[in-house]
């Protein structure tokens, strides 16, 4: 409670501790860098081929089971043509989805 300026100076900042702040600032931005989600086109082309690939799948099935129904309804060779044209549609859309797998890449 002195009214006196103080003779000594403040004690500066010891430079390890400035070192360390920039090492923790570098690496902070690294791993926020390294966590970043990244969206290329490698990304892209492969999210259309496999929605490519579960288009021809489901297709496949539900094309299959819908001409086997229809062809039951009016044919009345249930469930023989459900069945024939189903697998029929699995092995469709197996041919294309091994059609696709062996496309080279652009």
């Amino acid at each position: 409670m002195n009214d006196e300026p103080e003779t000594r100076d403040p004690v500066g900042e010891d430079a390890r501790i400035d070192a360390l702040d920039e090492r923790l600032k570098a690496l902070r931005e690294r791993e926020e860098k390294r966590n970043q989600p990244t969206a290329g086109v490698e990304s892209d082309e492969n999210y259309r081929l496999g929605n490519r690939v579960l288009s021809e799948l489901l297709g496949g099935v539900a094309g299959g089971l819908f001409l086997g129904w229809v062809i039951d309804h009016f044919a009345g060779t249930s469930p023989w043509g459900l069945l024939v044209m189903l697998f029929f549609g699995i092995f469709v859309a197996f041919r294309n989805i091994i059609r696709i797998s062996n496309r080279r890449p652009d």
